[in-house]
C-alpha cells in the first residue's frame, strides 16, 4: 500500500485528487493540505510515502515545502511529485535541485497521476518530454563547468562517475547493470555512495548534478 499526502489550495481541486485516489487499489490517502506550511507539519506526521505537492502554493510554495519536508525526513523519506498547471513551469529546475522526484500537470489521466504516484514510490524519476526538454535547454543557454575541473566531483570513483554519468542521461538502473556488467543491486549500491558523497537525496538530484557538473553535456 502506498500512502499519499494530497497538497493542493484548491479545496475542490484536492478533494477530486482525495476522491480520486481514495477508490483505486493499492493507494492510501494518508493526508491533505491546503498550504506548504501545513504540508509540512503533515509530512512530519504521516510520513506517506508520496506526496503530491502543487508547485503554486500562498506563503511557503511546493518548492521551499518540498526542500523543508525533505531536509526533515527520517529514512525512508517520502517522494514528492510536483504537480503543475503550466508545462514549462518557472520552477522546473529549482524543484529538481530541491529534490522534487517528477512533474505531472494536474490535467493528467488518472492512470498517468497513478503509474507516476507508483513509479517514484518505488524511487524512480518522472518527468514528461518538455519538462526534461526545459532542463536540457537550461543548461545549454549556460555552458556547465569542464567534468575534470568540478570540485564536486573529486570525491567519486572512477565507476561512481560512470553510474553519475548514466543516470545523468536518464537510463534505470537495470539497464547501467547491463551495460557495466554487474548486478543492479551492485548499481544501486554505487548510487547510494555517491548521492551521500555529494550531499544529495534523490536521483533527480543526481540528474541535475551530472549537468550542472558538465559530467553530461545536453544533446551528447
Amino acid at each position: 500500500m502506498t500512502s499519499v499526502l494530497v497538497v493542493d489550495d484548491q479545496d475542490l481541486v484536492r478533494a477530486g485528487f482525495v476522491a480520486l485516489l481514495g477508490a483505486v487499489p493499492g493507494i492510501d490517502v494518508a493526508g491533505e493540505a491546503r498550504d506548504g506550511l501545513e504540508a509540512v507539519e503533515k509530512a512530519a506526521a504521516l510520513r506517506p510515502d508520496v506526496i503530491l505537492m502543487d508547485i503554486r502554493l500562498p506563503g511557503l510554495d511546493g518548492v521551499k515545502a518540498t526542500e523543508r519536508i525533505l531536509a526533515a525526513a527520517g529514512s525512508p523519506r517520502p517522494s514528492v511529485l510536483i504537480l503543475t498547471v503550466f508545462d514549462l513551469d518557472e520552477y522546473v529546475y529549482t524543484a529538481l535541485r530541491a529534490g522534487a522526484a517528477g512533474f505531472l500537470l494536474k490535467d493528467s489521466p488518472t492512470e498517468t497521476l497513478v503509474a507516476g504516484i507508483h513509479a517514484v514510490a518505488r524511487g524512480d524519476m518522472l518527468f514528461g518530454p518538455t519538462i526534461t526538454r526545459r532542463l536540457v535547454e537550461a543548461f545549454t543557454r549556460t555552458p556547465p563547468e569542464p567534468p575534470a575541473a568540478s570540485p564536486a566531483l573529486a570525491a567519486l570513483t572512477d565507476r561512481e562517475l560512470e553510474v553519475l554519468r548514466f543516470v545523468g542521461t536518464g537510463v534505470p538502473n537495470g539497464w547501467i547493470a547491463a551495460e557495466l556488467r554487474v548486478s543492479e543491486a551492485t548499481v544501486k549500491t554505487h548510487l547510494n555512495r555517491l548521492m551521500t558523497k555529494l550531499g544529495i537525496s534523490s536521483r533527480a538530484q543526481a540528474v541535475v548534478v551530472a549537468y550542472e557538473t558538465g559530467l553530461v553535456q545536453p544533446g551528447g
